[in-house]
């Protein structure tokens, strides 16, 4: 990609293989090193809100494989990205050392100690374009791949999947689904009106507990590989279902047993995703309202996993069912609560006492009123 004149930026380097992890440490003026292979949106987003100056990616953060819009979003929030060949740089500078990226170069006190491509919004865009078009080879894949999971994982299909035991009623309630996806966090506050009426019941897929709770609500119910999910999350009260493979091995599990805490297995095929949208489903719920959840073809590519083909699946399962939370703040028109209702009433009386000290007559009236009750009462 060309490289353009760019003002250096500089600030104390934080290092981090899971960009998921090294978001929740970062602070405005870092610079994040990461090693993300194809930079997904939500990563993206995440960074850009934590205030980063730059990221040092030590991986691809595009491959070329399908068109992933991570990295664009990231260049046009202002946030200079420099790919570099390898990830030497974890080993070779100290986390929180100061460190400027200037053009195609990584600097520490003046030297060079690496070199890259620096990733222009420009460039990005060009790029994109370009990969939409070759999209075709990665839709092949995909759907060959669908047909795998068609034939191999019919029961997500004919609904033929054995259920964890749970404390959580989901029949005939509806159910809201929090992921950590693309746009989740302003979703669920799009639906803070709706939760607040109708109280549907709150799952968090692993992360998505964590937005729950930052949204002033309790999850009752934490579904996923744990490995996301805060301690806070854990241990919020809600009940807890491990996501595990077919074969009942659940590396999460630990986590839950090191805490000292109690959680119950749902080996299943597919994401932990599908496995909280299958789960609602199967035991009775009568709306499944997802937040964050991955909805078009691209988003499927964009996870970069084999098993975004199950989650097609499930969704052609559930159906009807399932609607998406931008639908829902769109179409959901809350009622009038007992808060404005009360507000209302009061302003209500307040002006009927402002009338009645206002004119003698109406305050003869209300004596003789308030007189009648306090016989009837007996007071």
């Amino acid at each position: 990609m060309a490289n353009g004149a760019a003002p250096a930026r500089s600030g104390p380097a934080r290092f981090g293989r899971r960009t998921k992890d090294l978001v929740k440490s970062l602070r405005p003026g870092d610079v994040a090193v990461i090693a993300h292979r194809n930079l997904d949106r939500v990563s993206a987003e995440e960074l850009s809100r934590a205030g980063v100056v730059a990221v040092i990616n030590c991986e691809p953060s595009t491959d070329g494989r399908y068109p992933n819009r991570g990295p664009l979003d990231l260049a046009e929030s202002g946030v200079v990205l420099l790919d570099l060949p390898d990830d030497s740089l974890f080993s070779e500078v100290d986390a929180g050392t100061t460190v400027t990226v200037r053009d195609d170069a990584v600097e520490v006190g003046g030297r060079v100690v690496a070199r890259g491509v620096r990733l222009t919004p420009p460039d990005l865009a060009t790029l994109l374009e370009t990969r939409r078009v070759e999209i075709d080879r990665a839709l092949g894949e995909f759907a060959e791949n669908t047909v795998t999971h068609v034939r191999e994982e019919s029961e997500i299909l004919t609904g033929d999947i054995p259920l964890p035991p749970t404390r959580t009623v989901f029949r005939d309630r509806h159910v809201l689904i929090v992921v950590r996806g693309p746009g989740y966090r302003k979703d669920l506050q799009a639906l803070d009106g709706y939760i607040r009426e109708v109280r549907p019941v709150l799952v968090g897929v692993d992360g998505g507990a964590d937005a729950i709770i930052e949204a002033g609500f309790r999850p009752d119910m934490v579904l996923g590989d744990m490995d996301s999910a805060s301690d806070r999350a854990l241990r919020s009260g809600a009940e807890l279902v491990v996501h595990a493979y077919l074969d009942g091995t659940a590396p999460g599990y630990e986590r839950v047993e090191r805490a000292g805490l109690e959680a119950e297995l749902f080996p299943i095929a597919g994401t932990s995703e599908d496995a909280a949208m299958l789960l609602a489903n199967e035991k009775g719920a009568s709306l499944i309202v997802s937040v964050g959840a991955h909805f078009d073809l691209v988003e499927f590519l964009e996870k970069d996993r084999d098993g975004m083909s199950s989650t097609f699946l499930t969704r052609l399962r559930i159906g009807g069912a399932l609607v998406d939370a931008k639908g829902v703040s769109r179409l959901y028109s809350p009622g009038v609560g007992p808060g404005v209702l009360a507000g209302f009433l009061g302003a209500f009386l307040f002006l009927a006492v402002v009338v009645v000290l206002a004119s003698p007559a109406l305050a003869d009236l209300f004596d003789l009123i308030w007189l009648k009750v306090r016989i009837a009462l007996g007071l």
